[in-house]
């Protein structure tokens, strides 16, 4: 198989990375891979679509630290391949991580993956969907019951009408981000002048979503992994982990300093993904996270669901093995139906 991942950067990738885990675990099992930046994309004069790759030198790596030294090194090789010629492109950037610098970037690599797709591409997560799941306005459009009672604006007294509406408590972050970035949990306490701040850090740069406050996310999130717009298990274990920040920081995100514990899931949060699951298979949304506090979800990640890593080192459970396992049956089915199944069919069979 030939297995393609977009990310970032060559230069920004960490070894804690789903994408490097899922990366090493595929070029285990004897795939080639190619990492490819945002901008590395060409449409060639031909027609065809091409890229500048990174791509392993090795088989066998002792960690993940050891695959991302390798394909980062000063003499790593940087090769134009063919897009086209790819089994599986899966699209693993972080559009937050752009939108200071290179705003452009996310979007322009969706539409070379849509273009890909079109060339029989496997492309997950559907880059169609996606182009619209990215923005944060794709959550509203689940069933109300899986949803906090949220308000999206720009306006200051809306966003205070909100406040008062809720007896002063809520939670107030950003329509374009992720990573626990501008995200603020709002108190009866918190005075005039500190709401203030907050609103205007949030709105800066764009829309604000401003939510309910959830009782129960004093105690952390769920972050539970969903695959073909089901939960993910191996072995019977589930690839769900309980986030929580014991420092008085109410961001429960690994990247704001969260603690992680593996957890089962409860029915609750079993009965959000049963709802959550038809849409993400029709809109070809196959790997996904999902943030859960008690019976409600905070957030759908679509674009770089993490936390592979640290479940499989906490339950010892091959999820990464798994997705890629996953990948090759999708693979031999494209080869039966020979171009009679769409990108989005083929995502989530």
């Amino acid at each position: 198989m030939r297995l393609g991942f977009v990310i970032n950067d060559i230069a920004t990738e960490k070894d804690n990375y789903t994408t490097i885990r899922l990366a090493r675990a595929a070029v285990a099992r004897g795939h080639e891979v190619a990492l490819i930046g945002l901008e590395d994309f060409i449409y060639d004069a031909d027609g065809s679509i091409c890229a500048f790759a990174h791509a392993p030198r090795g088989s066998e790596y002792a960690d993940d630290a050891a695959f991302l030294a390798d394909v980062q090194a000063d003499d790593a090789p940087r090769t134009k391949i063919s897009v086209e010629g790819l089994d599986v492109l899966m699209l693993r950037s972080d559009p937050a991580d752009e939108v200071i610098d290179r705003p452009w970037a996310p979007n322009s690599a969706l539409l070379f993956a849509q273009l890909a797709a079109a060339k029989q591409v496997i492309v997950v997560n559907d880059p169609t969907h996606l182009t619209d799941a990215s923005n944060k306005t794709y959550f509203q459009q689940f069933p109300e019951e899986v949803r906090p009672v949220t308000c999206i604006t720009r306006d200051v007294a809306e966003i205070r009408a909100f406040f008062d509406a809720h007896d002063g408590c809520g939670v107030i972050k950003p329509l374009q981000g992720s990573g626990g970035q501008s995200v603020f949990v709002v108190r009866p306490e918190d005075g005039a002048a500190n709401l203030n701040q907050m609103i205007e850090a949030v709105t800066r740069d764009g829309y604000a979503i401003v939510q309910e406050y959830l009782p129960k996310a004093v105690d952390g999130d769920i972050r539970m992994l969903m695959l073909n717009g089901r939960p993910l298990v191996v072995d019977g274990k589930y690839a769900c982990l309980r986030r929580y920040n014991d420092s008085g920081d109410a961001r429960s995100n690994i990247s704001a300093g969260g603690k992680i514990a593996f957890v089962e899931p409860d029915a609750d949060a079993l009965r959000l993904a049963e709802i959550v699951g038809p849409k993400l298979i029709r809109d070809g949304m196959y790997f996904v996270g999902l943030d859960i506090v008690g019976d409600k979800l905070m957030e759908i990640n679509v674009d770089t669901p993490g936390g592979i890593n640290m479940a499989e080192e906490l339950t010892e459970a091959d999820f990464s093995g798994h997705i890629i396992d996953d990948l090759e049956r999708k693979v031999r089915l494209r080869g039966y139906y020979r171009g009679k199944l769409g990108n989005s069919e083929l995502a989530m069979l």
